[in-house]
């Protein structure tokens, strides 16, 4: 299937809640899945939501090994999750600097929960649930986020931690990145 242009911040389609799936079927899987597949192979990305490819569904696909977006971050397992459910397991935060693909060329200082229990079903209609922390944490609340018409931005506490990736680490304040479009 083909590669997606990701749709950017300032489109409204990123405002909206996204609308549960009902039902998977092949043409699920083999068109919006495949696309947001390739569309986040594409553009190295950590994750991708539907409607950052236009879609008001609630679908989130996530997943990293060797990403030069995040040559810090743990290994993650790729991951397809329909009518995804993110509950925090306790109160402990953490800030983190965050970039997505909606908002290209751009990173921000973002408090997530540090571990959550996320729940969906799979491409096939099965039950996930899991247990996760750290970047694996972050990834979904980052992700789930987007269902919901929220931006990374808009959690942003202290805008004076927002900006553009080659001055942020120009000043120190985040490791430098391959040249890969955020």
């Amino acid at each position: 299937m083909p590669v997606k242009p990701v749709i950017k911040i300032g489109n409204p389609i990123l405002n909206q809640i996204s609308e549960p799936v009902s039902f998977i079927d092949d043409k699920l899987k083999q068109g919006l899945i495949q696309d947001m597949l390739d569309t986040m192979a594409a553009e190295n990305g950590a994750g991708i939501a539907a409607p950052q490819i236009g879609v008001n569904q609630r679908i989130i696909i996530f997943g990293i090994g060797k990403n030069p977006r995040y040559p810090d971050a743990e290994p993650v397992p790729t991951t397809i999750l329909i009518n995804p459910v993110v509950t925090p397991l306790g109160d402990e935060k953490k800030d983190g600097w965050e970039g997505c693909l909606s908002v290209p060329g751009y990173r921000g200082l973002v408090e997530r929960y540090t571990s959550v229990r996320y729940t969906g079903l799979n491409e096939n209609g099965i039950r996930i649930d899991r247990v996760v922390s750290d970047f694996h944490a972050i990834v979904v609340q980052h992700e789930v986020d987007h269902l919901d018409g929220i931006l990374y931005p808009q959690r942003i506490k202290d805008m004076s931690q927002f900006g553009l990736i080659e001055e942020l680490e120009a000043a120190g304040r985040v490791p430098k990145i391959n040249k890969v479009e955020a």
